[in-house]
């Protein structure tokens, strides 16, 4: 989405529209995906960081930690421009959380090479990934590309990544616990008389509390963190 605007000739971009969606008044939040990493610009930065209606969240696909398989999938950026897209935005929005999507085993990648992207997810800890194995698609370039991974290598791959992962989304969520965050209520939990959320920052939040509730804003103190969500009790103060 944030590809908007390069061919209008009004010289409206979507940091443009970004401001302006901001100023409509009311108790709302919005969030957009997905954010291609070659149009993600300081500006579009700058500007989600000066609004009030936005969540502080980017779901910012980065696919791959190495920059030759990132060429071969014709990405249009490299890693140290991507870090430097993060590193601003946590410049300008300390709050500000990353998710994204990751492809392990793409025609040719290596085993070192993989764990460039291992180390990536390592340095910018998402708090959450997407995560697949290449899938061939007939008529691209990359279908006709050679593998040097079996398919099995590639599961290991892809377990080791989520591995990682998990434990990252758990040492970050118990950073939340103590804290006091605006949740917007979603749905109905799994267990009885539970309901989920998600903060501004995209994460998880389970409580107890009525169905009326969902579709509102409340105040969840949080008490547990596990890996893939936070629980807490709603504030009374």
């Amino acid at each position: 989405v944030n590809s908007y605007g390069k061919n209008n000739d009004d010289g409206v971009d979507f940091a443009d529209l970004v401001a302006e969606l901001d100023k409509i008044e009311g108790e709302h939040w919005f969030r957009f995906m997905t954010s291609h990493p070659k149009d993600c610009s300081e500006k579009l930065l700058e500007t989600l960081s000066n609004t009030k209606h936005f969540c502080k969240h980017i779901h910012l696909p980065v696919q791959s930690g190495c920059d030759r398989v990132l060429e071969h999938m014709n990405r249009h950026y490299n890693i140290k421009r991507y870090l430097h897209l993060v590193e601003y935005a946590r410049e300008k929005m300390p709050e500000i959380t990353f998710s994204s999507d990751i492809i392990v085993g793409f025609p040719s990648e290596t085993y070192p090479e993989f764990l460039e992207t291992f180390e990536l997810i390592k340095k910018i800890r998402y708090n959450s990934l997407f995560t697949f194995i290449y899938s061939r698609r007939s008529g691209t370039k990359a279908a006709l590309m050679e593998d040097v991974a079996t398919e099995a290598e590639k599961s290991l791959w892809l377990r080791e990544l989520i591995k990682e992962q998990q434990k990252i989304c758990g040492e970050e969520n118990a950073k939340l616990i103590g804290k006091t965050l605006t949740v917007l209520v979603d749905g109905i939990g799994k267990e009885e008389g539970t309901l989920t959320s998600r903060t501004e920052g995209n994460v998880i939040a389970i409580f107890k509390g009525d169905p009326s509730m969902i579709g509102t804003f409340k105040r969840v103190k949080i008490i547990k963190a596990m890996n893939a969500a936070i629980s807490g009790v709603i504030d009374k103060n």
